[in-house]
């Protein structure tokens, strides 16, 4: 069956019921209105590489550091969301990566992973947010890693390589998307790129405002497009930039960004299509990097509600919250000390991204013990601190995208796990059925389970597009 005539004959079957039986139930409640509604704007809200474990872990910390949980999980208990697993699988293996997972929802086709919007005999697919810039609304991406990354160009752009991120920023350039900020000035800086060519300038001379820090953000003028490159490479973990004065007043939070891209575009008469993505979430799940991973899960969390706080004053507004894969599925362990020993995380204040990344050959023993005491509270026995160190024998950079220099990522969290009762069960991807929900106009068509792809259609089907592009 055509699949947007199978999410319409659901739609229909529903409304029809509801003719059917006039006086079963509420004839106003919030689901009805919602089936007779079109989404006039969607927000996309991803983080990315979230196993189950790390959206678990993130309630239970909220809950017993403040009385509260997640927002996330909050829509569950309140029944304000339809729920749904999804399967992420890639056209080249079970266990997909971010361009192809992202890919999936951009095009509507399962692609290779690694790839972007190119089908596996070379056929390059129209992505999503293009679409909807063809039909009259603003588009934008709001990330934690660089703009020019895997999840925020499968919604944008076709490539045959989520590596090629100096050719994506020209691409961003031609098709002129509202809104992109997140990280990755060395694919838009004339000092970083190989060409040498100057993206900021060649962006300001298109009519876009370029903006480099939180406050040129907040002064931005809504009257033009906006580029916002924020860091080198990805953003500062949260826990890392909370930790520091100069970074949490020079660069957004996930939630900034949100909050200004929604403002940025809420008023233009046709709506407008938002993706924001908690990059990072990936990047401290393959460092088995619990900070990282539960403050930036954290952050994500408060983007969530920035997007239904939106959402539920509008009432056009279809948010889509979901993750692309697991990643090294986190959880808590079971033991005695298991409830104090998770708490302990509270008083991190440190990731283990900066603890690593400031050893090095010079660095004593003593000095490994004092800034991971300093850091996560954890007192190292010599053993544990010369283990650490011994690594930073022969260290180099290396091919590799996310520990290029293969600092020791898991020792470090081995010996934390004894501490905070966290265990990883890798260092990558997993092939798990990813959690998704739906709240708005639209989300009635979400069924129980359902493959990656289908969400494209659902999102066209849901603004009443047709997907002819």
């Amino acid at each position: 069956m055509n699949r947007r005539k199978f999410f319409k004959n659901g739609s229909l079957f529903a409304i029809g019921a509801t003719v059917l039986n006039p006086f079963e139930g509420n004839a106003q409640d919030f689901d009805t209105l919602n089936k007779n509604k079109k989404a006039k704007n969607i927000i996309v809200i991803i983080s990315d590489g979230m196993s189950i474990g790390t959206l678990n872990m993130a309630d239970l910390y909220l809950n017993r550091k403040t009385g509260k949980g997640s927002n996330w999980i909050q829509l569950y208990k309140d029944n304000k969301v339809t729920r749904a697993l999804m399967d992420m699988a890639s056209a080249s293996s079970i266990v997909t990566d971010s361009a192809a997972a992202s890919s999936s929802w951009g095009s509507g086709f399962r692609v290779k992973n690694g790839s972007l919007n190119v089908g596996i005999n070379g056929e390059e697919y129209l992505p999503i947010w293009q679409k909807f810039k063809k039909a009259g609304k603003m588009a934008g991406c709001v990330t934690t890693v660089p703009i020019t990354h895997a999840t925020p160009a499968g919604f944008c752009i076709a490539s045959k390589s989520r590596n090629s991120q100096e050719s994506i920023a020209e691409m961003y350039l031609d098709l002129k998307f509202d809104v992109m900020m997140g990280g990755g000035n060395n694919y838009f800086s004339s000092e970083s790129r190989k060409d040498k060519r100057d993206m900021y300038q060649e962006f300001s001379n298109n009519g876009f405002s370029v903006v480099k820090n939180k406050s040129e953000m907040l002064a931005s003028d809504n009257s033009k497009p906006i580029l916002g490159l924020f860091h080198n490479d990805g953003l500062p973990y949260s826990k890392d930039r909370e930790s520091s004065k100069e970074l949490s007043g020079s660069i957004p939070t996930l939630a900034e960004m949100t909050e200004r891209a929604i403002d940025k575009m809420k008023d233009h008469p046709n709506g407008f299509v938002l993706q924001v993505e908690a990059g990072k979430v990936d990047w401290a799940a393959h460092g088995n990097d619990i900070t990282g991973l539960l403050y930036d899960q954290v952050a994500h969390d408060d983007a969530v509600k920035v997007a239904i706080d939106f959402a539920e004053k509008d009432t056009n507004t279809l948010v889509i919250i979901t993750t692309d894969h697991g990643n090294a599925n986190p959880g808590i362990i079971y033991g005695i000390d298991a409830d104090n020993n998770f708490d302990s995380i509270q008083k991190y204040k440190q990731t283990n991204d900066w603890i690593l990344n400031g050893i090095g050959q010079e660095t004593t023993v003593s000095q490994v013990i004092e800034r991971i005491e300093y850091a996560n509270t954890t007192i190292l026995k010599e053993n544990e601190a010369k283990e650490i160190l011994n690594f930073y024998s022969n260290i180099k950079l290396e091919e590799g995208l996310y520990n290029p220099k293969h600092l020791p990522f898991k020792v470090l969290a081995e010996i934390q796990k004894k501490h905070n009762s966290v265990g990883w069960i890798s260092m990558d991807h997993s092939a798990d059925y990813t959690e998704l929900a739906l709240y708005g106009p639209g989300g009635h068509l979400l069924k129980p389970f359902i493959k990656n792809t289908d969400l494209h259609h659902l999102m066209l089907e849901a603004a009443e597009i047709e997907n002819k592009f």
